[in-house]
C-alpha cells in the first residue's frame, strides 16, 4: 500500500512538474505582473506588503536576541555567509535557499550580468573589480559591511514543511518512507541540517542583513515584477516569467496528505524546529502552526 501511494505521488508531481514547466519557462518581454485569475497585486499593494513583513522581522529579532553583527573570524564568516550570494555587477544581495522560487532569479540575475552594458553604478565608497556571482562570506570584512549596507537585498521565504517536503520528493530514492525521512532529519539536529530544509533564519540571517524585500513563495510571479520596476535593472530586457502558483496547489495537497503519516511528536518536533520560522515569516497558514507553542524558546 505504501509503494502504491509513493508511485501515485511521484506519477502526480511528475505531471505538475510537467505542466508547470511550460508555464515556468515561458519567454516574455513585458515584466510588468500579470493579474491572477483570482488576485492582482499592485505595486501599492507590493510596497505595503513590504513593509509588513520586514516589520514583521524586526519585531522577530528583537524577540528572539538573534545575532545582529558579523563574526571577526574569517571562516566564521564563510561559514556564516554561505548562502548568501552576490553580484557586484548588478549591485544586488540575495540568500541561495533551495525550492524557495530562488533558482529562477539566479538565472535572471546570470542573464543580465553577461550582456555587454548590464554594469550599474558601483554603490561601494570604492572602486572595485566587477565578478559574477559569488558567495558573499569570501570577500573581505570592510567589503561585506558596504555592500549589506549599500546593496539591494532579496530574501526569497516558502513554508518550512513545504520545503521538507521538496527534500523528500528530491531524495525519494532514498527514504523508504517521509515518516523515515523526517526522523533522520530531527535526529541530525539543527547544526547538521541539510540546508534543503535548515530553518531560513538560520541560513540567510536576517537579523544581520536588513533584506530590502522579502518574496513569498505563491506570489512571485507578480511580486518579481513589481521588484524590478522598484529597482533600477532594465524593465525592457526580455527575462523568463515566473510562475510558482501550480506549484503550490500541487504542495498544498500533498503536503496535507505526508503529515497525516506523521505522528503527534513528530510534528511537534519539527514545529519547534522550525520554530523561528514560523516566527519571523507570515506563515500563519503553515500545516505546523497548530504544534507550535514557544516558538523563540530554544
Amino acid at each position: 500500500m505504501r509503494f502504491l501511494l509513493r508511485i501515485i505521488i511521484v506519477a502526480t508531481l511528475g505531471i505538475t512538474i510537467l505542466v508547470t514547466w511550460r508555464l515556468l519557462w515561458t519567454p516574455g518581454g513585458d515584466m510588468a505582473p500579470k493579474a491572477e485569475e483570482d488576485f492582482t497585486l499592485t505595486l501599492d499593494t507590493f510596497l505595503h506588503v513590504q513593509q509588513l513583513r520586514k516589520k514583521s522581522l524586526r519585531a522577530f529579532c528583537s524577540r528572539s536576541g538573534k545575532a545582529t553583527m558579523l563574526q571577526t573570524s574569517r571562516e566564521e564568516r564563510a561559514h556564516l555567509l554561505s548562502r548568501v550570494k552576490v553580484s557586484t555587477k548588478l549591485n544586488f544581495l540575495y540568500c541561495q535557499v533551495p525550492a524557495t522560487g530562488v533558482e529562477g532569479w539566479q538565472q535572471l540575475l546570470e542573464e543580465l550580468e553577461e550582456k555587454e552594458n548590464g554594469t550599474l553604478p558601483a554603490p561601494l565608497p570604492y572602486p572595485q573589480q566587477h565578478t559574477l556571482q559569488t558567495e558573499l562570506g569570501r570577500l573581505n570584512l570592510s567589503t561585506i559591511e558596504a555592500v549589506i549596507g549599500s546593496y539591494t537585498k532579496v530574501l526569497f521565504v516558502r513554508d518550512p514543511f513545504q520545503r521538507l517536503v521538496a527534500a523528500y520528493l528530491q531524495s525519494m530514492h532514498r527514504s523508504s518512507s517521509f515518516n523515515n525521512f523526517v526522523q533522520e532529519a530531527l535526529d541530525t539536529g539543527m547544526q547538521n541540517a541539510g540546508t534543503a530544509w535548515k530553518p531560513l533564519v538560520s541560513l540567510c540571517l536576517p537579523c544581520l542583513i536588513q533584506y530590502d524585500y522579502v518574496l513569498m513563495f505563491g506570489f512571485l510571479r507578480q511580486e518579481l515584477g513589481h521588484l524590478l520596476q522598484c529597482t533600477r535593472l532594465k524593465a525592457n530586457t526580455h527575462l523568463l516569467e515566473l510562475t510558482d502558483q501550480h506549484v503550490l496547489w500541487t504542495y498544498s495537497w500533498l503536503s496535507k496528505k505526508l503529515l497525516s503519516e506523521l505522528s503527534l511528536q513528530q510534528k511537534q518536533q519539527l514545529a519547534h524546529f522550525f520554530r523561528w520560522d514560523l516566527s519571523a515569516f507570515p506563515f500563519s497558514h503553515s500545516l505546523l502552526s497548530d504544534h507550535l507553542s514557544t516558538p523563540e524558546s530554544l
